[in-house]
């Protein structure tokens, strides 16, 4: 265990890492940061008062000693970063998606300890209060059976984003707004459902001009016999991320952008049914600073950090799986998806019909 503050370190940083400096608590200490870009490492390192800079990950590594790296760079670079880490005894927290692919996250999942060093992926709206609550409602059995659910990122990207040269390719993104925006709501509707069981799916270059799709509308079954209906776009010019679950005794949702707070939960009961009563007081938002608090916590008594590999797995095995069905026009199973599947090497699966 950490003796004093947890050493965080910074890998890339661009616009996300300034999100992850902001939100450090107490509890840690950003004590290195290394960029590629000269420049740009130089300007966050004045903005957030750090003092060890380095342009190559493996010096800082071997002259900072972190206790934690904060992966903030374009995906397609984070499995190597995180392998780096890992094998210097470093645990990680990777931003979303943690890598480009299944076999990718396999190798960085077997490269971690027993007792540490861990890997941990950023999923930070299942660390509000509504998603706590309605987590702990569902665990309880106060609302029944889970049957119907919506999860929908309709958000608005214009041409220029992507441009941005490692934007919108299956080798350096993963894939389009299935892997790289709707991911999060995707994590909160697994967060509450569980494992799901099956998906069908179509994918779309609807508009822009990218190698990825740009549109994603899938049908997903879970082991619990719930269904739920999944839209990730970024063609939507009124933005929003929307999350609804249909339990017997009530429907519950959220309608947010990128972060909730308790005014953008509704309940509704099923007529017959009381609700419990909410609790008095505020809770916390979604958003990075209640992930990284527990991280933290979790770190400084040698434990584990959330969001492990087997929840972040299930989380990306979804999106493959939405992929997989689009590109074939078959139902597809997680069990689909191992080894051996083109879909479990590359998101693309080498099936894109365009």
């Amino acid at each position: 265990m950490p003796s004093g503050p947890i050493r965080v370190a910074i890998v890339g940083t661009g616009g996300i890492a300034r999100v992850h400096a902001a939100a450090l608590g107490s509890g840690a200490v950003l004590a290195a940061a290394a960029d590629v870009d000269a420049g740009r490492l130089a300007g966050f390192a004045g903005e957030f008062g750090v003092a060890a800079t380095y342009g190559r990950l493996d010096d800082l590594l071997r002259a900072a000693r972190p206790d934690l790296v904060h992966i903030c760079t374009p995906p397609y670079l984070h499995r190597e970063q995180a392998l780096a880490c890992l094998r210097a005894g470093v645990s990680v927290l990777a931003e979303k998606p943690p890598v480009i692919s299944l076999r990718e996250f396999d190798e960085v999942a077997a490269a971690e300890g027993a007792a540490g060093p861990w890997f941990a992926s950023v999923y930070q709206h299942r660390f509000g209060a509504g998603q706590r609550r309605l987590k702990g409602l569902v665990a309880d059995g106060v609302l029944g059976r889970p049957l119907v659910a919506v999860c929908h990122t309709t958000w608005f990207r214009d041409q220029a984003y992507f441009d941005v040269p490692w934007r919108g390719r299956w080798e350096t993104e993963g894939g389009g707004p299935t892997m790289g925006h709707g991911i999060h709501q995707m994590d909160m509707l697994l967060d509450v459902l569980g494992d799901w069981a099956e998906v069908r799916a179509i994918a779309r270059r609807q508009e822009r001009r990218t190698r990825t799709e740009d549109l994603s509308l899938a049908h997903v079954t879970f082991a619990s016999g719930a269904v739920a209906s999944v839209v990730n776009s970024v063609l939507s010019p009124r933005e929003e991320s929307y999350l609804r679950f249909d339990f017997e005794r009530a429907s519950v949702e959220v309608t947010h952008l990128y972060g909730y707070a308790d005014d953008d939960w509704r309940t509704t009961a099923a007529p017959g049914f009381r609700l419990p009563h909410a609790p008095a007081e505020r809770g916390a938002p979604s958003g990075h600073r209640a992930q990284f608090a527990d991280v933290l916590a979790c770190l400084a008594a040698g434990r584990r950090p959330p969001v492990g590999p087997g929840e972040s797995r299930r989380t990306l095995a979804l999106v493959a799986g939405i992929y997989a069905a689009a590109f074939t026009g078959l139902p597809v199973t997680p069990a689909d998806l191992g080894p051996g599947s083109p879909f479990y090497e590359r998101m693309d699966g080498g099936k894109v019909p365009w």
